[in-house]
């Protein structure tokens, strides 16, 4: 398998793709200046107690409120309050193997035993904001590395489930309780097998000394305020799934690319020529045919085999999909094989949506109805098999009587979700037609307007791939026309991610004129 990563920067957007042997099967979008992500780490200040829910609401910043239940606490939440106490009213770093640990905190307790309105607490986002609701918090806290994830104020050592191996599992068990420090558990991740220990160790000091050098600033922090930030989105994508089936990471943004080279530096120093540069004048996404796959990848129905398809159907409980086989161009001996083929082949693509869209919470696929059980467990391996690859937790039931088959998967930021609908090419969405003939005039004010007014010498006009061509045809072509009569600094591209009559102008630092 081939993996190449595409991270698309613009002023407004971050956006991540994720290709498997060109098939896009991860994608990400969000704003860049987006806060509250997982993983970040908060001086926050309790709000308000719940004894009902067991839970406190906590303020860190967001327009709504955190929720932090007991549960989340951690058994050392009071190592953790006394640390932060010594923290807040001493200068320099305070070393945590110095701090001596208090009891754990009863798991069966509430609440208002360990904590009070107004306090302030140390918390980490466990799950970022959804629909109407503020993020989740958890006390246990946690910084992850490349190999190790450090876990302050605990003391254990764990191994990663996948590990198969029992003798490698106890070697680096051994390796990593003799050289961690005191109050300070840590994780062993699956890509540590066969490390050695200096490259662990040096891991670990790195991890420590990111703890030490940010909780040194506590003092400095104003409830309600980021102490430790995750790092960037693109290289804990990174650190999570590079792998040697990686053969390149393409980013278009010089400031981002030489971060992320040296990440993988860092964490990689032999694949760091996989990093390379986008300079080409065309948007990368369709450059690479990716927007493309978006288009036909959202939206209700997907189709993916031989006529087969899905339809994805969204609640605020859960998530329905249902398989139906459409107009298969080929069929098999019998109406059982036959639903045996499109069930399998619909769970290659259940798995690549789940990830694709991010869904999370409870899953409810309806497959072609089988009779034969033997059928109905190959569909359930199946599943299994093609979401081993997802990182994300999740379970999965066999399939009920009713050929119904129920998906668990954890939901820890807001679904993906892109809208495929665009507006009728000849109304624009309003209903009338106008001549046809005026549509090209349209973009000419904008572009007129965009040199005259705004004094724009150079600007990008981005135009749906058929209106390109429109405008390209003859000579002298509309563009050079336009270039003559306005400036030689404009420069035409096609844009597949464009409705077939929308366009965009875009200035020399990347970022959207709006002409309205």
């Amino acid at each position: 398998m081939n993996a190449e990563l595409f991270v698309d920067v613009t002023p407004e957007y971050l956006s991540i793709g994720l290709l498997e042997d060109k098939r896009l099967v991860e994608l990400r979008k969000e704003k860049s200046n987006i806060q509250f992500t997982v993983g970040d780490v908060y001086l926050g200040r309790v709000k308000k107690i719940m004894p009902g829910l067991n839970a406190a609401f906590v303020d860190v910043g967001y327009e709504k409120d955190a929720f932090l239940h007991y549960l989340d606490l951690g058994p050392q939440f009071r190592t953790l309050n006394k640390f932060l106490n010594v923290t807040s009213n001493k200068k320099g770093v305070v070393a945590l193997h110095k701090i001596k640990s208090e009891p754990d905190i009863n798991k069966n307790g509430t609440i208002s035993e360990v904590l009070t309105a107004g306090q302030n607490v140390l918390v980490q986002v466990a799950k970022e904001p959804i629909s109407t609701k503020g993020p989740r918090l958890t006390s246990e806290l946690s910084i992850a590395g490349r190999n190790l994830v450090l876990l302050p104020f605990s003391d254990k050592v764990s191994v990663s489930q996948k590990l198969a191996s029992a003798d490698e599992r106890n070697r680096l068990k051994r390796l990593l309780l003799s050289i961690k420090p005191k109050n300070f558990g840590v994780i062993i991740r699956t890509v540590a097998e066969g490390k050695r220990v200096a490259e662990l160790d040096k891991e670990l000091r790195t991890l420590v000394k990111r703890w030490e050098d940010n909780t040194a600033r506590i003092k400095e922090v104003k409830p309600p305020g980021l102490v430790i930030g995750e790092i960037g989105r693109t290289s804990a994508l990174i650190r999570d799934i590079l792998n040697p089936s990686f053969n390149a990471i393409y980013v278009n943004s010089e400031e981002v690319y030489q971060e992320i080279k040296e990440y993988v530096g860092l964490i990689a120093p032999d694949r760091q020529n996989i990093v390379k540069h986008y300079r080409g004048t065309a948007p990368m996404f369709d450059q690479f045919h990716i927007e493309r796959q978006i288009k036909a990848s959202f939206g209700k129905t997907v189709s993916f085999k031989s006529g087969a398809y899905l339809i994805i159907e969204h609640t605020e409980a859960l998530h329905v999909i249902d398989v139906n086989s459409g107009n298969r161009s080929k069929s098999a001996s019998n109406q059982e094989n036959n639903a045996l083929e499109v069930n399998l082949a619909a769970a290659d693509e259940i798995a690549r949506q789940l990830r694709l869209r991010d869904m999370g919470g409870i899953i409810v696929v309806d497959f072609i109805d089988m009779q034969n059980n033997e059928n109905r467990q190959k569909v359930f391996e199946k599943m299994k098999q093609a979401m081993a690859s997802d990182r994300t937790k999740h379970n999965i039931l066999p399939l009920s009587k009713f050929g119904l088959m129920q998906i668990t998967r954890q939901r820890v930021r807001p679904e993906m979700d892109i809208n495929t609908d665009e507006k009728c090419p000849t109304c624009q969405g309003t209903g009338k037609t106008t001549p046809s003939l005026l549509w090209t005039d349209s973009i000419e004010v904008a572009v007129r307007s965009a040199v005259q007014d705004r004094k724009m010498k150079k600007l990008l006009l981005k135009v749906h791939p058929f209106v390109y061509a429109y405008l390209k045809r003859g000579f002298p072509s509309e563009i050079l026309k336009w270039k003559f009569r306005y400036t030689h600094g404009l420069k035409v591209i096609p844009s597949d991610s464009l409705g077939f009559l929308e366009f965009k102008i875009v200035d020399d630092k990347n970022k959207e004129v709006d002409l309205s």
